[in-house]
Order: structure tokens, then sequence, then C-alpha cells
């Protein structure tokens, strides 16, 4: 369940299904967003892939950039919210 998994974990498959999906490596600061590698279609897998792999429900006020720009973006919303939740 999610709710064990620590930063550590959330970042790397965080990092492996970006860099599966986008067919190259990240840095973990690296914009995904600002670099042009992804569209809106990909902008709405990856919410699905952070709330399917993390158990999470991503709300509407939280579909901002900033928490799905980059592999340290989604560990430290992933990590909050599982947070939230405990």
């Amino acid at each position: 369940m999610t709710a064990t998994l620590g930063p550590d974990e959330i970042r790397e498959r965080t990092r492996q299904y970006l860099t599966t999906s986008l067919a190259r490596e990240l840095g973990d600061d690296e914009d995904i967003f600002a670099a042009g590698f992804v569209n809106s279609l990909f902008a709405a897998q990856l919410v699905m892939f952070v709330e399917e792999r993390f158990g999470i429900t991503v709300e509407n006020d939280e579909l901002e950039l900033a928490y799905f720009s980059s592999v340290n973006a989604v560990t430290d919303f992933v990590a909050a919210k599982t947070d939230r939740a405990r």
C-alpha cells in the first residue's frame, strides 16, 4: 500500500514511469513541461498514473503543473497526500 512507501520509493517509481514513457533519462528536477517533453494528453496520463500507482485521489484544485512538472515535484506531492491520509 502507498502509505508504507517512503519518498525514495515514490521517487524511484515516478522516475521509472517518466523515463519509460518519455523514452529518455531525466534529472529529478528537470521540468518536463518547460522542456516540451509532454503534451496535455500525457499530463492526464501522468495524473492517472499517480492516482492508480500511489492510491491517492488528485482533486480538481490540485491539477497544477507545479505538482507534476518533475520527478521531485510528483514525489513531494504524493508524499504530502499520503501524510494527510494517515
